[in-house]
């Protein structure tokens, strides 16, 4: 998955506070409405949420839907746009030739945990977007693998080739990419579970960070067992 942050960084000693622009009474407005459809589509589906539903959940009528979005098809789509970063700035984040494999996870796992640390109720709303468009797709989600999932896996392996001395990426190397965003994907999706459990784990950004240097220990310790295996099968 591949959720963007919203989020502008501040330059260095001032608060986002005082550089963050001014929203337009419009930009507003959109925005209000693709937060509620979002939510919505996310519990009920694209089939079973009016616009009239969204409309109202973002306190505007419905002409504003046809208005920014055209139809409620045109909303859906936008939502996705809203949602999902561009592969090339995640994959600019971790694949650099002169990254160290640690450097290269960190960067790595940094892009996916970054909208938790951002915007985690929006992250909470992404998540679930996305599950309703795995469980009753209308094709965004193909669109979605194809466009940045894709660039991202393959991104990796190079990442995975390069410091295993390999030529070109093999299935274990495939392997060894889907495990490690597994590692990370299992904290995104297990957020309930976590809050249940441990909700300390999760409770702010220090304790969301502080995920990001463990998941590159684990992850650096499956490359280093397919590292090995290697090494035993030369």
């Amino acid at each position: 998955m591949n959720a963007k942050s919203t989020s502008s960084p501040a330059p260095s000693g001032q608060p986002a506070d005082d550089v963050r622009k001014p929203r337009s009474d419009g930009e507003q407005s959109r925005e209000r409405l693709l937060l509620a459809a979002m939510r919505l589509f996310g519990q009920q589906g694209f089939s079973k949420t009016s616009t009239r539903e969204i409309a109202q959940a973002a306190g505007t009528n419905v002409a504003a839907i046809s208005y920014y979005f055209g139809d409620k098809a045109g909303l859906y789509q936008s939502c996705f746009s809203f949602m999902c970063a561009e592969a090339g700035g995640n994959v600019a984040a971790f694949d650099q030739p002169h990254f160290t494999l640690r450097e290269s996870l960190e960067g790595y796992y940094g892009q996916m945990i970054a909208p938790l640390l951002n915007q985690k109720q929006e992250a909470d709303v992404m998540l679930r977007l996305f599950f309703r468009e795995m469980l009753e797709p209308t094709g965004l989600w193909v669109a979605e693998v194809e466009n940045n999932i894709k660039p991202e896996h393959l991104a990796l392996t190079r990442v995975l080739c390069r410091h295993l001395g390999l030529a070109g990426a093999t299935d274990e190397v495939h392997r060894l990419a889907y495990a490690i965003p597994a590692l990370c994907i299992q904290l995104l999706i297990s957020q309930d579970v976590i809050n249940a459990i441990t909700p300390h784990m999760l409770s702010t950004p220090e304790a969301i960070s502080a995920w990001c240097g463990r998941l590159v220990d684990y992850a650096e310790a499956l490359f280093n067992a397919e590292k090995l295996r290697l090494q035993r099968k030369a």
